[in-house]
């Protein structure tokens, strides 16, 4: 066996960053994230920090490691670290040392491992970190700025180019002069971009902060006629709130892939909870995310004793589950109070990130133009009922008819277009087709926080006793509401009536749509699942 000596430098004085490398990043100072690797590293047999500062001694003592106080000549800016090397690894005995910079946080001592084993076992001299960062560059030659390419091309065409980090430098003991840690056989060792931040400025600081604190996702969601698609649209919505790529799970049974649309999210299927367990516990998450509607104390126990103990954050669950999981948020339900880790009511509703461009509808005179959806499934058949309705009535006025993904017979449907009827059976902007509309019908889910957020007076029918719960769109809100199972004729007599609302009636619903902040519901969400 080889024995492999860490060498950490970390030097009192920083101008760029003041107290660099004692600054708390995640609750720990940035150079504890340096020494935990080198402790946890199956490969290194000691640890000696180099430093001139009393605070940096204070947190050596406290990991039990070995302090070398640096002589005041080698803290000069103009100083090398081989010089500094050489001089903390004198009279040590070892086979290989590692330099370790404590402005490399992100580093993870399984990378680091790997490192050593292979500079070993490949007799290598020296071994440096590098990170691959192909780009279009330029150079100066004779003062002139010249392409450092021969063609452009797209960056992941472009030939490698690695960027020395300050992971490691891997040297074999016999060659570490003070002038130099570099031997005649040296190789570099690409690391992740995620694990090759080299602290140097406050933006890098923000950076190694970011990744330090962001978790590894994973969403267990479901869509189809039965509950919707809603779930699927939040949660794809809400992974788009992280700086990593979540996993989605979904069960083969009951939720088709082409639900999630065009996407570069990796999709699993899984057919059984002791299945999606299995798969879980096999991709290490620090959070899982469950968006299927009600949840069960065991299942959520399930997920506690994975070995990574991942948090638990479930969306619109009002089973047992929800008062096991480690944060519950129903933003269609009102019912707070009932655990001080269940967040419900319009608040935490996450909009769609295209209604964030658009401003809220002017209100006319005159109504011309109406929004027709009844979500992704439409079980109720709520659309077929009003097409019936509006093909004999309500002339003058143009009806826009949006069909959900999971919505059956759309060919049936394509056959009731018109002058005055448009079918849509799949939009990309469903916030521009809603402001160009002056009311709006709709079932009582998740579409009528979007019309809400646009100030569209809207008419909402539940689909389902779920629904019935959805108390959001209600008079209080700025809505009228016909209740379920509603039959064609309370449908006629409703639509009757919202049509016939005048122009102050239509202007007063807006007025209480507009009262709900809804433009902040998914940065509440996302500070709620950042504090867990």
């Amino acid at each position: 066996m080889k024995r492999v000596l860490a060498v950490i430098p970390a030097r009192a004085g920083s101008k760029g960053i003041p107290n660099k490398n004692i600054r708390l990043i995640n609750g720990k100072p940035m150079i504890a994230y340096c020494i935990e690797n080198a402790i946890n590293s199956s490969m290194i047999d000691e640890i000696i920090i180099s430093s001139d500062s009393d605070e940096v001694r204070t947190i050596a003592n406290h990991y039990g490691v070995e302090y070398r106080n640096r002589r005041p000549e080698l803290c000069d800016d103009k100083t090398t670290l081989d010089d500094v090397v050489y001089d903390a690894i004198d009279g040590i005995e070892a086979d290989y040392v590692v330099t370790m910079q404590p402005t490399s946080p992100t580093l993870t001592y399984s990378t680091l491992d790997d490192a050593i084993n292979y500079a070993i076992e490949n007799e290598l001299d020296t071994l440096i970190s590098v990170v691959n960062r192909p780009h279009l560059s330029w150079k100066e030659e004779n003062g002139i700025p010249v392409p450092a390419y021969l063609e452009r091309l797209n960056r992941q065409y472009l030939p490698k180019n690695y960027l020395e980090t300050g992971a490691f430098v891997i040297s074999k003991r016999s060659i570490i002069t003070k002038h130099s840690r570099i031997g005649k056989r040296v190789q570099v060792y690409e690391i992740p971009e995620n694990e090759a931040i080299d602290v140097d400025s406050f933006i890098d600081l923000k950076s190694a902060e970011m990744i330090l604190t962001e978790k590894k996702v994973a969403i267990v969601t479901a869509g189809n006629k039965s509950i919707g698609l809603g779930h699927v649209y939040r949660t794809m919505e809400l992974a788009d709130t992280f700086y990593v790529k979540p996993d989605f799970y979904y069960n083969t049974d009951s939720t088709s892939p082409e639900v999630f649309g065009r996407t570069s999210y990796r999709l699993i299927g899984y057919r059984t909870i002791e299945n999606l367990i299995n798969y879980l516990e096999s991709g290490d998450y620090n959070l899982v995310i469950n968006d299927i509607l009600d949840t069960d104390e065991e299942y959520i126990l399930s997920l506690k004793n994975l070995t990574s103990q991942p948090q638990i954050v479930n969306f619109e669950d009002v089973g047992t589950g929800s008062i096991c999981a480690d944060l519950t948020i129903n933003a269609l339900y009102n019912h707070q109070g009932l655990s001080d880790h269940i967040y419900s009511g319009y608040k935490y509703y996450i909009v769609p990130k295209l209604f964030t461009l658009y401003d809220p509808i002017q209100i006319h005179e005159r109504v011309k133009n109406v929004f027709v959806c009844f979500g992704g499934a439409d079980p109720q058949g709520y659309t077929e009922k009003t097409l019936s309705l509006i093909v004999e009535n309500y002339t003058g006025i143009t009806f826009h008819i949006v069909l959900g993904r999971a919505k059956e017979n759309v060919k049936e449907l394509l056959e009731y277009q018109s002058d005055r009827i448009v079918i849509y059976s799949d939009i990309r902007n469903i916030p521009e087709l809603m402001g160009e509309c002056d009311l709006a019908i709709t079932s009582r889910g998740r579409t009528c926080f979007e019309l809400a957020y646009l100030g569209i007076p809207t008419l909402a029918l539940a689909q389902n006793e779920r629904e019935t719960a959805h108390d959001f769109a209600s008079e209080p809100n700025g809505f009228l509401y016909l209740g379920k199972d509603v039959s064609i004729e309370r449908m006629k007599n409703g639509f009757d009536l919202f049509f016939s609302l005048s122009f102050e009636d239509r202007k007063e619903m807006q007025t209480k749509m507009l009262m709900n902040d809804l433009r902040h519901g998914r940065d509440r969400v996302k500070s709620l699942i950042d504090s867990l």
